[in-house]
């Protein structure tokens, strides 16, 4: 275990202050040691190896392959060749995107095919750990070394033989859904050699968003010769082999920053973060920022649940990206160059997964970071006319349904977050839930019927309507507590519409037409999926969203006939056998799907009907089966770190069933001990007394030293700092 000075001292980022000194961490641990970064990165897990900091814009990591849904991050473990380093990268997604500028140093034959500088590696020579990545390239036998900092990447390369040293810097490359696309996603490439080391280039491309990017690459030595490699009828992105003068075992080092709003924003971005060439010092500041953060939870356990734990704490905060410059302007999605409020925008917003237990995981662990998320979301909206539904890039990709940046919004409101314009906020929660837009959202039809009429919607109108009347209960929240009564008792009232999609016959929340009659027939198990099947359910199907009613559990019980047939058929979810090839619906007990977000809150569902050792016993299963600490150790995608954000807080004990109501509701505890590192100074401790592979369930609850009996705790109450003792049996 190494040892070193503490790093979690006095960090003001925004309006919160965190702060502990040497004396309250004696001995600072480095938490980066428990970050596995290759967990995720086979199968379908989607996430990436590489180096960035937290909340970055650079996330520079290597290339395996980029065509097709299995390689949304570009990298899959079991690969043999790698293409190129890219500098940046989705995190868990089910989509293609970014994987801008791939850079590959060469060696031999500079005119080749554009797929002719791929190279074999051994994965002996692979490593990672926070902010830092390498790798020995076979074929030019080069070793290669990369690095971040929030707008710049810092690579290095060793040179084992010299035969014509050079770097391949390819702007047609991204990930894509088809070949086709590969090669035709750029529309416009422009580039210019500043000087002998100096390349600075504007490209646009459009996979999922439209993207423009600027870039500045810088080598630490002169480019003595280059080569444009020609381009394909479809293509617009260069291909340029940059060469240079170099020895055997010589090292070349290069940096790559990037802007939305132009050159000098990128030039301005490297010099403020990486003036030099000191690779050692970068990769150490990034390491640090990276233990200045997990420090924030000291964890007691096993060395793989250690790096389950950390793991996650990594990947939740690889996003969302701060875009803007150091200056705080970006460009916004009007293609105009914007200050933002507060300094800093934020995108990368995975909304529809991650305002289950991401966001309220920012809020209790990076409450400094939340009002520039909620300005930034603000921002977006009053840019293109409703919050953001899958913001990326400072665009709309309007993936998904619903639009849950609302409840981002009101459970920050909730929680006390005063650090935006709630006015504005709610101005904009208001139009995006009022105002139709062309896409994914049709609220005339909605309050005529109280509900997404099936044959009036292309699709997922069951997802759609459930979806959505979460963000109803969340907007009447922050109305009622802005006083604006009209517009709570407005919400209120939509936010009950989910009782209009319960068929009392099957006991699933089924599709129902204008008329108001079921659909027929009714296959309570059949997948839907509007990108591939269609359907009235998004990625999932009426086992999974019937129980979508994360507000009003009560209400949803009442449905049923009270606590015992509901519990009835919430046990049928864990039995009845589901089978599909849909790769989103993974992770499968039953037709209960832990790869898929709609299934996150549904275990918490027994604690809140009376059963709670059926919770605890759910979760156990689900942490022995769906989270192991090996590349292919996550059942489903990342999802911006919703996966990662479930794991955490069930470890502890609890779930954000209902994100904007404050509760945690109480499930198990997984590991022996926590203590969590608040705002502010203050610690709040967690201890699972007796926690054992038998002793598994909960017994009873102390908060203070004082007898707990309610099944949840609330955010007021961690937030205050104390001590949670879980005693097993």
């Amino acid at each position: 275990m190494k040892k070193y000075t503490s790093l979690f001292c006095t960090l003001a980022l925004g309006a919160t202050m965190f702060s502990c000194s040497s004396e309250q961490t004696p001995q600072a641990i480095d938490y980066t040691q428990y970050v596995n970064t290759f967990i995720g990165a086979a199968d379908n897990g989607h996430t990436f190896p590489g180096a960035c900091r937290p909340f970055g814009m650079i996330q520079t990591s290597p290339v395996t392959g980029a065509i097709g849904w299995r390689y949304c991050s570009e990298y899959v473990y079991e690969d043999s060749l790698i293409w190129g380093f890219t500098q940046t990268h989705l995190n868990g997604t089910g989509c293609m995107d970014l994987g801008d500028i791939l850079v590959m140093p060469v060696t031999g034959n500079r005119q080749r095919n554009w797929d002719g500088y791929r190279s074999p590696f051994s994965k002996k020579s692979e490593s990672a750990t926070p902010g830092y990545y390498t790798v020995t390239l076979d074929q030019p036998g080069v070793t290669a070394e990369l690095t971040a900092t929030t707008h710049t990447a810092l690579h290095r390369y060793t040179y084992h033989k010299a035969d014509s040293a050079s770097v391949l810097i390819d702007l047609q490359h991204g990930p894509a859904w088809n070949e086709k696309q590969y090669h035709s996603q750029v529309s416009i490439c422009e580039t210019n050699w500043e000087n002998d080391s100096t390349l600075t280039g504007h490209v646009i491309n459009k996979v999922w968003v439209d993207q423009v990017y600027y870039f500045v690459m810088q080598f630490n030595r002169p480019v003595i010769s280059t080569v444009n490699l020609p381009m394909a009828e479809t293509e617009k992105g260069q291909r340029i082999v940059a060469t240079f003068d170099m020895k055997p075992e010589d090292q070349l080092m290069m940096k790559v920053a990037l802007s939305t709003t132009g050159i000098e924003g990128a030039k301005a971005n490297m010099a403020a973060e990486v003036a030099g060439w000191d690779f050692e010092g970068v990769r150490q500041a990034a390491k640090d920022e990276w233990n200045s953060y997990l420090s924030r939870i000291e964890v007691e356990g096993t060395q793989d649940e250690k790096t389950n734990f950390y793991t996650s704490f990594y990947h939740a905060l690889i996003q969302p990206n701060e875009i803007s410059d150091v200056d705080g302007k970006y460009r916004n999605a009007h293609d105009e160059v914007v200050p933002a409020t507060g300094g800093k925008f934020y995108s990368t917003f995975s909304a529809w997964d991650t305002y289950r237990a991401a966001h309220p995981f920012y809020t209790l662990m990076v409450p400094e970071r939340v009002d520039g998320l909620v300005n930034s979301l603000v921002d977006q909206a009053e840019t293109i006319g409703h919050l953001p539904i899958w913001g990326l890039w400072g665009g709309e990709t309007f993936c998904m349904v619903a639009n849950h940046s609302v409840s981002i919004i009101a459970e920050a409101y909730a929680k006390g977050f005063r650090g935006f314009d709630a006015e504005r906020a709610f101005n904009a929660i208001k139009r995006t839930q009022t105002v139709s837009h062309p896409l994914k959202s049709n609220w005339e039809n909605y309050t005529k019927y109280g509900y997404f009429p099936t044959d009036l919607t292309e699709a997922e109108s069951v997802s759609s309507t459930l979806e959505s009347v979460y963000d109803d209960y969340a907007a009447a929240d922050m109305a009622k507590r802005m006083g604006k009564e009209e517009d709570a008792a407005y919400f209120a009232k939509r936010a009950d519409y989910y009782k209009n999609l319960f068929d009392p016959s099957t006991k699933f929340m089924r599709p129902k037409k204008a008329d108001g009659t079921w659909k027929s027939p009714f296959n309570p198990s059949q997948v839907g999926h509007s990108e591939s099947v269609g359907g009235d359910y998004t990625e999932g199907n009426a086992w999974q969203y019937t129980w979508h009613v994360q507000h009003d559990v009560p209400g949803l019980i009442a449905l049923f006939g009270g606590e015992e047939p509901f519990l009835n058929k919430l046990d049928s979810v864990f039995t009845v056998k589901l089978e599909t090839t849909q790769a989103d619906v993974t992770g499968l007990i039953g037709q209960y799907a832990h790869g898929n977000e709609p299934s996150h809150h549904v275990t918490y569902l027994y604690a809140l009907a009376g059963r709670p050792e059926r919770t605890q016993e759910l979760i156990r299963q689900i942490f022995d089966t769906q989270y192991l600490p090996k590349p292919n150790g996550l059942c489903g995608n990342d999802d911006c770190g919703q996966m990662s954000a479930w794991y955490m807080f069930s470890a502890m004990g609890f779930y954000p069933v209902n994100p904007v109501s404050g509760e945690y509701v109480f499930g198990a505890p997984q590991l022996p001990k926590f203590t969590l590192h608040l705002a502010d100074g203050k610690t709040f401790t967690i201890i699972a007394e007796g926690l054992s592979k038998e002793h598994m369930y909960v017994d009873s609850i102390t908060l203070n030293g004082k007898p707990y009996t309610k099944n949840y705790i609330t955010h007021e109450d961690i937030m205050k700092g104390g001590t949670l003792v879980y005693k097993m049996k």
